[in-house]
């Protein structure tokens, strides 16, 4: 091959330009494995580095920050694996810092950028309304995963799915199964990420079904509780209970919530789904593992990581074409549903 450029030895290998780079001048941070396969190829056609690339800056790391909104998340302490496995792929590193929801997103990313020299930013959970201070103020790529998908502004690169769409899949399917009284553990009120838009999406399931809406039955999660946890869950389940409301199923808008559900029915000396049925979302390992195992709606942790990671490794290799991908959930039907019909 004539004229062989450094982008082609990239995408031969499969990898970004800037992994190539490192691979050809020995970084110790490259995966041994990419690495060889590289070389093999820069050998293989007898390729030549020019001036630019034998003049990278050497003291350029090769880390990837991952800023995580909510801390003790379970969805997404299940994809950090999958993001160290991706990353090692292409011969980088990453760094995690989880954040509260009363974190300012810019100024924590900001300072971690600069204190750590980061290569790109992947940002999970929460919501970015102000995507003009991210672009003024943060100069390299990121990307957004499972980050409300509500955006006006279509100039970022976002990879999740449609909460509002997929809680109306879970409460429909509810619905399908002869349940009208459906009460539902929410986000927080202050919550204006998935949260809101998982409630949306089982008010319009309601709506779309002829059912009533009872506010009475919207349980919010407690402020002076981590959010999305099974402590909170049981907290907001054990008041829904002794409020005297009439329900047959509750929608818990995180698997996690719904395990503490469990655990304040079964306090209560009710029965799973004999006297309540109840659903998650998120659809992580553990719920194959309660009892009875908990139907959810899954949302697809590996790919969506593969994806992010995808199109941010291109936006650092120079890709400025901004990409949206929403990936579709499933649900996950197991014996935590009691059919009415």
């Amino acid at each position: 091959m004539a004229n062989l450029t450094i982008k082609d030895i990239a995408k031969i290998c499969g990898v970004g330009t800037s992994t190539v780079s490192r691979a050809m001048n020995d970084d110790a941070g490259i995966n041994a494995a990419t690495k060889e396969r590289i070389l093999k190829v820069v050998k293989e056609f007898n390729y030549v580095p020019n001036n630019s690339a034998r003049n990278l800056k050497v003291s350029d790391t090769n880390t990837i920050g991952v800023m995580v909104k909510g801390r003790n998340n379970g969805f997404f302490q299940g994809m950090y694996p999958f993001i160290e496995q991706e990353l090692q792929k292409v011969g980088y590193d990453f760094t995690l810092k989880e954040i509260s929801w009363n974190d300012n997103n810019i100024t924590q990313t900001v300072e971690m950028v600069k204190s750590q020299r980061l290569k790109g930013v992947i940002f999970l959970g929460g919501m970015i309304e102000d995507l003009e201070r991210f672009r003024e103020h943060l100069e390299i790529p990121y990307v957004f995963c499972t980050v409300a998908t509500d955006f006006k502004d279509k100039n970022c690169n976002l990879v999740a799915i449609d909460d509002e769409k997929e809680s109306y899949k879970i409460v429909d399917y509810l619905i399908k199964k002869g349940h009208k009284k459906i009460a539902i553990i929410a986000g927080q009120q202050r919550d204006w990420a998935v949260g809101r838009l998982r409630l949306k999406g089982y008010r319009m399931a309601l709506q779309t079904n002829n059912i009533p809406y009872n506010p009475a039955l919207v349980a919010y999660q407690k402020d002076d509780l981590p959010d999305y946890s099974a402590e909170n869950g049981y907290a907001v389940m054990k008041e829904l209970l002794e409020s005297g409301e009439e329900f047959t199923a509750i929608f818990a808008v995180s698997d996690l919530t719904a395990f503490g559900a469990y655990k304040a029915i079964y306090d209560a000396g009710k029965k799973i789904p004999e006297d309540y049925s109840v659903v998650g979302f998120d659809g992580i390992e553990m719920t194959r593992f309660m009892y009875p195992a908990l139907t959810t709606i899954r949302q697809p942790a590996e790919e969506m990581i593969k994806s992010a990671i995808k199109v941010l490794t291109e936006a650092i290799d120079g890709d400025t074409e901004p990409h949206q991908l929403i990936f579709e959930a499933r649900i996950m039907e197991q014996e935590s549903v009691r059919n009415m019909m």
